[in-house]
């Protein structure tokens, strides 16, 4: 079936079947590999997308259902001065070692600092609760996340 999705500010025209993930549309039909394929089970966090400003997990959001909403890949994100911020704090901290984790932990980082631009840890720790990493633990991440809040709140995004 022919399907109408907003990705990252522009119009895509896909063919979806009714049982198709948004991640597969994202992976394979539209070549945007950002999100990645993990656990495909909505447990750790690496296909994280965000839809109308939220995180969601794009392999158990079906295509179908994300008709009419936004969408936002770290594509999409990746000149926000938000997302430039997470970048440079999340390389300053060594917040990433193998990095396969990483896109979804800004997807869903970003999403946290456009609703909060001064997260406390806790607030940060549960922004990410459902982002897993498998070699840094965490605390890395946590500290980038703030940093680039602090800098975003300076004026230092760039």
């Amino acid at each position: 079936m022919n399907l109408e999705l907003q990705i990252n500010g522009e119009t895509a025209r896909v063919e979806a079947g009714q049982h198709d993930t948004l991640l597969t549309v994202l992976r394979d039909q539209l070549q945007l590999q950002a999100a990645k394929r993990g656990c495909n089970q909505g447990v750790c966090g690496v296909c994280t997308v965000q839809v109308d400003g939220w995180p969601a997990r794009a392999c158990l959001s079906l295509a179908h259902g994300c008709a009419g909403a936004q969408v936002r890949t770290l594509e999409g994100l990746h000149h926000t001065p938000a997302m430039q911020a997470l970048q440079r704090a999340f390389t300053e901290a060594g917040a990433f070692q193998c990095g396969f984790c990483t896109p979804g932990m800004l997807v869903a980082a970003e999403a946290l600092l456009a609703r909060e631009p001064a997260p406390d840890a806790a607030a940060v720790k549960a922004a990410l609760s459902g982002n897993l990493c498998r070699c840094t633990g965490y605390l890395k991440i946590v500290e980038a996340v703030q940093a680039a809040a602090a800098a975003l709140r300076q004026g230092a995004s760039a």
